[in-house]
């Protein structure tokens, strides 16, 4: 077996276990941890290499409370999160912005899992709090981010405190695939 066939192995069982995570323990991560989950988010391909995410890690417990207001329902992992990060991107950049912050915010979670934690993604763009402000606004504003970047989600991160099974491979949607046509 080769090196490859071995990662690859390693990823899928990966995938099969990772689900997104609403409850954490009130316990922090290692700081190794944190720093090889922002590095797997700089690691992120982008566009033409135009790199236009940027993230802020957020830590303290007021503040994460304070974010979880951005919307009305769905933030319940920021209460409890160890820390989070939000998924920030210039949006004069490039047109394909969603899908570069999209892909980062993905390798975050994989890191994360792999590391055995748990994370979240909480949708902030095109969503609005329990007042109708736009949810980037309110993020914008809670963290002095500036104008012109666009936050695609907040990715909350901590040790798992809820069971989880494997997701079943015998219940993949395969009629979801269409091979050479439609």
């Amino acid at each position: 077996m080769t090196i490859h066939a071995i990662i690859m192995n390693n990823l899928h069982q990966l995938l099969l276990q990772r689900h997104s995570i609403r409850r954490y323990k009130d316990t922090p991560v290692d700081a190794d941890a944190v720093k090889t989950i922002l590095e797997a988010a700089l690691l992120a391909p982008s566009s033409k290499s135009v790199r236009p995410w940027q993230f802020v890690v957020v830590e303290d417990k007021e503040t994460l409370a304070r974010l979880a207001e951005c919307r009305q329902f769905g933030t319940k992992p920021l209460s409890s999160a160890a820390f989070a990060v939000v998924v920030a991107v210039d949006t004069t950049l490039t047109d394909v912005y969603v899908e570069d912050a999209s892909i980062a915010a993905v390798l975050m979670h994989l890191q994360a899992a792999d590391l055995g934690l748990g994370s979240c993604w909480v949708q902030v763009r095109n969503r609005f709090d329990a007042s109708g402000e736009s949810s980037e606004v309110v993020v914008r504003d809670i963290l002095g981010i500036p104008e012109e970047m666009g936050i695609e989600c907040i990715v909350t991160f901590g040790h798992i405190d809820e069971e989880r099974r494997p997701v079943d491979p015998d219940k993949l949607l395969w009629e979801k695939i269409h091979i050479g046509r439609w």
